[in-house]
């Protein structure tokens, strides 16, 4: 099989944790904003896999949501950083990307979907997050960097190609890579087939029920989100559910990964891939590892679950 051409150092742009932060915590909300719109108006897919939104050409977009006879799309444009609503009748609205209140971002998506005579009720709480304000109350402003907007776009192109190639080596049950705007993270999780013990819940603004249905099988699941909570830079995760015993203790790659007590999973800074050699090496070695440690502590059939990479191009 022929090995897919690699990426540079340079193609994977720098995050500096600071200023990737506040426009990141701006993008989670706004996202939330558009992404229970998809929830609104999907139907219910296992796992929340009608949730998420999707990198794009030019940002990160919910795809085509159904709305009667009619679907429409929302997209963030992170390279001229513009919200651009279209519907397959040809409508089509838009307006900047700046800083600004959630609340009047909630308010400019309401005006703009009622332009279009699109009406989505949705509850306008935010999931996943500790002492959220709904989206009508949070009036604070919020920053919004162009620069490293379109960085953290670029790097997500990035992730995702590497995703995607990790991906297609699994024939058993995997998500599709996707961006869950919950918790704000770029993800692919890979399934066993057997079931597993009943998630305990506790998420933050997030029903019990849902983290049961999500969990209801055994996983091994990465993702690629850009800090916080302590963690203070853009990481790699890598976690398994539930977390087979030792597993804190394997022997993992690259050397730059390590096991987060706190957090129970393994954590690869995205600076240690950027600077690699070969990054995309250096980040399909830290999802095959970490995902080896889960399936065979676990006991997963990898026999069946795995593809066979030496067979025709």
């Amino acid at each position: 099989m022929r090995t897919p051409d690699r990426s540079r150092s340079a193609d994977w742009p720098a995050l500096p944790f600071e200023a990737l932060s506040a426009t990141a915590g701006a993008l989670h909300l706004w996202t939330q904003v558009v992404g229970k719109l998809r929830l609104a108006r999907t139907p219910w897919t296992n796992h929340s896999w009608h949730v998420p939104l999707y990198v794009t050409a030019r940002g990160l977009g919910t795809t085509l949501v159904p709305y009667g006879g009619r679907s429409f799309a929302v997209d963030f444009d992170l390279l001229e950083h513009r919200l651009v609503i279209e519907t397959t009748d040809g409508g089509r609205r838009a307006f900047a990307l700046e800083p600004c209140s959630v609340a009047d971002f909630h308010r400019r998506v309401r005006e703009e979907l009622a332009a279009l005579d699109l009406h989505v009720p949705i509850r306008s709480m935010p999931c996943e997050i500790p002492d959220a304000v709904p989206f009508e109350r949070d009036v604070a402003m919020r920053a919004y960097d162009p620069e490293i907007a379109t960085r953290f776009w670029r790097a997500l192109v990035q992730v995702e190609r590497v995703f995607k190639e990790f991906r297609a080596r699994f024939i058993g049950k995997c998500s599709p890579v996707h961006f869950f705007w919950g918790s704000f993270d770029l993800a692919v999780t890979r399934f066993s087939g057997r079931e597993a013990p009943a998630h305990p819940g506790g998420v933050p603004n997030f029903p019990d029920w849902a983290a049961r249905e999500a969990y209801s099988h055994e996983v091994s699941s990465a993702g690629f989100w850009p800090g916080g909570g302590g963690v203070d830079s853009p990481c790699f995760y890598s976690y398994a559910y539930p977390a087979p015993e030792e597993f804190a203790q394997a022997r993992v790659a690259p050397s730059d990964a390590f096991f987060s007590e706190d957090l129970g999973e393994f954590l690869l800074p995205y600076d240690a891939v950027r600077t690699a050699s070969s990054p995309d090496d250096a980040l399909l070695d830290f999802l095959q590892s970490t995902y080896e440690a889960a399936a065979d502590l676990a006991r997963w059939d990898r026999a069946a679950l795995e593809r066979d990479l030496s067979g025709p191009a």
